[in-house]
């Protein structure tokens, strides 16, 4: 059976990891006052919007994910004929519409792909599976990553989407922004309340950082530190402690909102990347999407994982 993946363009993965796997990527259309960018995890349109400078014009942007429509021809036109089966993954349903089109879209993929192949000539059924990852950006990557090694591995479809399943109930996500008043902006901009102004005031004229969590879709605090660069050793420490205790996907996925050399130089990276090279859990690390981008801001640290349940200390 020939079996692949698709995935939201949220989802921070290097783009090496996605074309070695021959990950489909949904895009994103985000627009930014009279500029448009898609968003497909391409580097170079990445890049371009970091040059653009954009700044704090960017929490006004609309981002508008692939439609019912648009994800029903990219099956329609490709992946029911390229393929036996796709799971396709996708960003928390809690924070976007994106896993609700994707089901949507699967009612009339499966009842339309059968006369799709026979005009070209492809017998046997097609399957689709659909999977919430529960979370966000980085902390996509553990579940995305699985479902590639288990399809490497030729291993059956129940066997991965209830394995995927559980990875999904079982991954960590953490966020930590560098400005909480452009934080504020865009949740006001999506009338999104989990981001007082009174947070963002005490944020900034303290040099507050909160690290915020994402777990089985639900967001909120962590915990918190003084200054950006105290919060990335407070939070690449919880990190190295996860990959010493033992993960459940051997995997520990980041992403940074803009240059990854300002990644390698935050404090506590390298001891996060000596620990994972230790331990043989690979570590990825991607551009965040310009979709991310948008909506936490440039210069944010995601960083996700999958482990065994287990008491969150900052």
């Amino acid at each position: 059976m020939r079996m692949g993946l698709a995935v939201d363009a949220s989802c921070d993965l290097p783009q090496a990891f996605l074309q070695q796997h021959n990950i489909v990527v949904m895009p994103i259309a985000v627009k930014v006052d009279d500029e448009t960018f898609l968003d497909e995890r391409n580097p170079a349109e990445i890049q371009r919007f970091l040059d653009r400078q954009l700044g704090s014009r960017s929490h006004s942007a609309e981002t508008e994910p692939c439609s019912v429509r648009q994800i029903e021809n990219l099956f329609l036109e490709r992946l029911v004929l390229e393929q036996d089966c796709v799971f396709c993954l996708t960003i928390t349903a809690t924070r976007s519409p994106i896993y609700d089109h994707v089901n949507r879209a699967s009612f009339a993929i499966l009842k339309s792909y059968r006369e799709v192949r026979k005009q070209a000539g492809v017998p046997g059924p097609f399957m689709m599976r659909v999977i919430d990852t529960r979370n966000l950006f980085a902390a996509e990557g553990p579940a995305t990553i699985e479902a590639a090694r288990m399809i490497d591995a030729d291993e059956p479809p129940a066997a991965i989407r209830e394995r995927l399943l559980h990875v999904a109930n079982n991954t960590y996500g953490y966020m930590l922004p560098r400005d909480l008043y452009y934080l504020r902006a865009r949740a006001k901009k999506k009338n999104d309340r989990s981001v007082g102004l009174v947070s963002a005031m005490l944020g900034s004229a303290l040099d507050i950082k909160p690290i915020l969590q994402c777990h089985r879709g639900e967001t909120g605090p962590a915990g918190k530190a003084r200054g950006f660069e105290q919060g990335a050793q407070m939070l690449f420490d919880h990190a190295i402690q996860r990959v010493r205790a033992g993960l459940l996907v051997p995997a520990m996925c980041v992403s940074y909102g803009g240059d990854l050399a300002v990644l390698a130089q935050l404090p506590g990276y390298a001891e996060l990347r000596a620990a994972c090279a230790e331990t043989g859990v690979m570590l990825t690390e991607a551009p965040m999407s310009i979709t991310g981008m948008v909506n936490v801001g440039e210069g944010a640290v995601t960083l996700g994982f999958a482990a065994e349940e287990h008491e969150v200390r900052f």
